[in-house]
């Protein structure tokens, strides 16, 4: 019986005191897990507790997924207090919605220390205990963003692209070890999270999900699925979907379409007040929460699949095509 199905699991979850993490964690807890949570902001870990009906038992460390040494000693304290640690799901993220020529480097690295070298540490702090049993299951959470990038979001998206190219490398090792550690990366799409609310701008108006809009339970939900049929990678929406193919089958097309829809597709028409404060590199503990300001245009549920498994369908139906009109056109 694999780890991740026993009665009380030990869940770690970086970035758990809003947006997708909360939920994440919030899912878990209504599943009897054990829970560990890491975010900066301590008061926001302490006001979690109310949302944690169901969990087994729960604790917390406040720090920067950035300090490496943190992580570790995090996922010490983990194991030492809760038990081994069975899930480790890593979904911490800062971003940055600004034209490149607009950003400092200082910028730059603060989204890439965070957002991709947060997991790299989760992961790095997961395995330094999982294969020790040579069992558990890491969920790195991506974004269709991982596949394509748009404009305004540059930082954001060179990391989950290096994350995605991380976690591929990462499987490949485990698999040559012939491991028991499962490794699943959830690419997921526009989510009415409070990010849009905090994430740093140097635009005009406040920032925006573009697309299709699912609410955090969806990717919760799917992060748990997950945990039980141990995929590869999950994408989650059909916006997903479709953004993952339509860049593999017309990247110029969609460089053009996005070059057209989504600077304007990303800002409302709120401007940004000067007193606006961001996250970037300090909490903004007032507005921790689950959802953000998008609600009415958010769906509560998502389809999700083995991408893997879309990726085939595709390329299959495109070689019958292929063959079909091989046959048919002289």
């Amino acid at each position: 019986m694999k780890t991740s199905h026993r009665t009380h699991p030990v869940v770690v979850i970086t970035g758990a005191s809003a947006g997708v993490g909360r939920a994440v964690a919030r899912r878990f807890a209504r599943a009897g897990a054990k829970l560990g949570l890491i975010a900066r902001d301590e008061e926001a870990l302490q006001e979690m507790r109310r949302d944690l009906t169901g969990a087994a038992s729960f604790a917390y460390r406040p720090l920067d997924v950035s300090n490496a040494q943190d992580v570790f000693a995090a996922a010490d304290a983990f194991e030492r207090d809760l038990g081994p640690i069975d899930i480790w799901v890593n979904d911490a993220m800062v971003t940055v919605f600004s034209p490149v020529h607009e950003m400092t480097p200082e910028e730059f690295h603060r989204v890439t220390e965070v957002t991709y070298l947060g997991v790299v540490h989760g992961c790095m702090a997961a395995l330094k205990h999982m294969r020790a049993r040579n069992n558990g299951h890491i969920i790195n959470i991506g974004s269709a963003l991982a596949y394509r990038g748009i404009p305004l979001q540059s930082a954001y998206c060179g990391a989950k692209h290096a994350i995605r190219g991380f976690t591929a490398a990462l499987r490949s090792e485990l698999e040559h070890e012939k491991s028991g550690i499962a490794l699943t990366m959830v690419q997921l799409p526009a989510m009415n999270t409070p990010q849009f609310n905090w994430a740093r701008t140097h635009m005009p108006d406040e920032p925006r999900p573009m697309g299709t809009i699912y609410q955090p339970e969806a990717a919760a939900e799917a992060v748990f699925q997950a945990t039980h049929t141990r995929p590869k990678e999950y994408w989650v929406g059909l916006s997903t979907f479709m953004t993952v193919i339509g860049n593999m089958v017309a990247p110029a097309l969609m460089d053009k379409f996005l070059a057209r829809t989504a600077v304007k597709g990303q800002e409302t028409s709120v401007p940004v007040q000067p007193e606006r404060k961001d996250n970037l590199f300090d909490p903004v503990t007032p507005l921790h929460r689950t959802h953000g300001s998008f609600g009415r245009r958010a769906k509560p549920k998502a389809f999700f699949a083995d991408g893997q498994a879309l990726r085939a369908a595709v390329v299959m139906a495109g070689a019958a095509v292929f063959f079909v009109l091989g046959r048919i056109i002289p």
